[in-house]
């Protein structure tokens, strides 16, 4: 299949799956007119992609998990690589967290400073 077809079949843009190529997660055929011809397990492989993409990995993280998934669950096969890689991702995660969570705590204070300015003003106003 051409590349719009796989687009439509994965969800995902052409642009995507031509740097996804680019990176080495994708390896379709070549016709002999140099057209790339995809199959069933590029469909599996993008599929794949994306789904570990929502996750929020990076394509580094992508490249090492990709070849041990089982199917298009977040199941692997025991690579010793996987563990390593998503120990790793599980600590970004819970940094940016942390962060998220600090950050919340800096703008609700504004908010409730905002809020008992407001309150004040309009008490003054009256």
């Amino acid at each position: 299949m051409r590349i719009g077809e796989l687009a439509r079949r994965t969800g995902v843009s052409e642009r995507m799956l031509r740097y996804y190529e680019q990176e080495g997660l994708l390896q379709p055929a070549r016709t002999d007119s140099g057209y790339r011809d995809y199959g069933n397990a590029e469909v599996q492989a993008a599929q794949r992609i994306r789904m570990l993409s929502a996750a929020g990995l990076k394509i580094e993280t992508i490249r090492i998990l990709l070849p041990c998934i089982l199917d298009n669950q977040p199941r692997f096969e025991p690579c010793k690589e996987v563990r390593a890689a998503l120990r790793q991702e599980v600590e970004k995660l819970d940094e940016r967290l942390r962060d998220l969570g600090e950050s919340r705590q800096i703008v609700a204070s504004f908010l409730i400073g905002v809020e008992a300015d407001s309150g004040c003003r309009l008490k003054q106003q009256a």
